[in-house]
């Protein structure tokens, strides 16, 4: 056996025993995140499991090999800082504490945990969001557009409204003949909690909308300037039209672009908002702040006045929901639990003061609120579903 692989046999024991020194769960930790010893890996963890006597296990076989294929591809993150608990692609099954740290995996409860949540009754659930949307025309009516069949859903003057087989609306405008009929109108479209949706303009700009978010825009852009609004967070691929520049009116700030690829957070219920650039270059303008973006940076507005601008941001972790995860670096508990409340269509009670814990991982948006709410279980943080709330202990 050559030195590496013995030097991650001891540290593992040593973790597993609860006998490592700081500096051994950080050389622990550091080791896992290289990737390259995960064969080795994969076989302390099949030995710690298959060496655990518990009458009632948890997992099952089949669940226990799609966590172990979990934690062999999953995409590597930072290294854990002091103080806090992080989400790492790696599993330590103690059989006297439970521990679970996670990159989209879970770790294996220990024997009295087993027991105890065999005496719990069944949680509460809530399914994940899907695409739906409400889109509200210029005289009032208003269309469910996840009830709508595919084709023309919808005409304002002769732009034709429609929906495709993949489940996105496109304005076409390509049956304007006149003057009369080029007169814009305002429509919104608007996800609920719980709802995303894609959206293709007039112009050919795309903009995919996130839970709880609208987008007010003209059936078709006249003058010198497109000018859209939003609130919540959406991600636009904005056309490329020179002559006529791209704005997009948030709630504390203004964004001015030609042709480019960005992501807008503007939640009300969050003190941040953020625009994170990944292709060409915008303006950002809130009160006497400005600032001009170049990939890769984000611009930060915050309600307390501090606005800044943030270079080389993780961009896959601004445009993890889009992709379809939920994607944390760093992240307050209280800050997930807000994403989970809107993807989720839940509230959020919290019974005394929300724990002061940072994580860091990534989980499929698709798995049902429990299984996100296992991860933070797994991890310390007391979180259950009772009806129709997440409550935090």
């Amino acid at each position: 056996m050559n030195t590496s692989k013995l030097r991650l046999q001891y540290l593992f024991h040593r973790y597993y025993y609860k006998t490592a020194t700081e500096q051994e769960r950080d050389e622990l930790f550091a080791l896992i995140s290289e990737g390259k010893h995960d064969p080795d890996l994969q076989v302390l963890i099949e030995q710690t499991w298959d060496d655990l006597h518990i009458e009632q296990k948890i997992f099952d076989e089949q669940q226990k090999h799609q966590m172990l294929l979990h934690i062999l591809t999953a995409t590597p993150v930072n290294q854990p800082k002091k103080g806090f608990i992080k989400w790492i692609g790696f599993a330590a099954m103690l059989t006297v504490v439970a521990v679970a740290v996670w990159t989209n995996t879970k770790l294996k409860p220990d024997k009295h945990l087993a027991i105890h949540k065999k005496q719990q009754a069944p949680l509460n659930d809530a399914l994940p969001g899907s695409n739906k949307a409400i889109l509200k025309l210029a005289d009032g009516n208003t269309i469910t557009l996840d009830d709508a069949t595919v084709g023309t859903v919808a005409t304002e003057g002769k732009t034709l409204i429609k929906k495709t087989a993949d489940g996105q609306i496109i304005y076409n405008t390509a049956a304007l003949t006149s003057s009369a009929d080029m007169t814009p109108v305002l429509n919104t479209i608007s996800t609920p909690k719980g709802g995303q949706y894609q959206v293709a303009l007039p112009d050919g700009t795309h903009v995919w909308l996130n839970s709880a978010s609208s987008l007010t825009f003209p059936t078709r852009f006249t003058g010198h300037i497109r000018q859209v609004s939003i609130t919540g967070e959406a991600y636009f691929e904005v056309a490329k039209m020179p002559d006529m520049p791209f704005k997009v009116k948030a709630p504390h700030a203004e964004i001015q672009v030609l042709g480019t690829h960005f992501n807008v957070m503007a939640y009300d219920d969050e003190q941040v908002m953020k625009t994170t650039l990944l292709e060409g270059s915008v303006n950002i303008y809130s009160g006497g702040f400005s600032a001009k973006l170049v990939p890769g940076q984000q611009a930060q507005i915050n309600s307390d006045g501090k606005n800044k601008v943030l270079n080389n941001v993780d961009v896959d972790d601004e445009l993890a929901w889009k992709n379809g995860l939920f994607q944390f670096r760093d992240a307050k508990i209280d800050a997930i639990l807000r994403q989970a409340s809107r993807w989720y269509n839940v509230n959020v009670v919290y019974k005394g003061h929300v724990p002061d814990k940072e994580f860091t991982g990534r989980i499929s948006k698709n798995v049902k609120a429990s299984e996100l709410l296992n991860m933070l279980k797994y991890a310390g943080v007391n979180v259950e579903i009772e009806a129709n709330n997440i409550v935090v202990n």
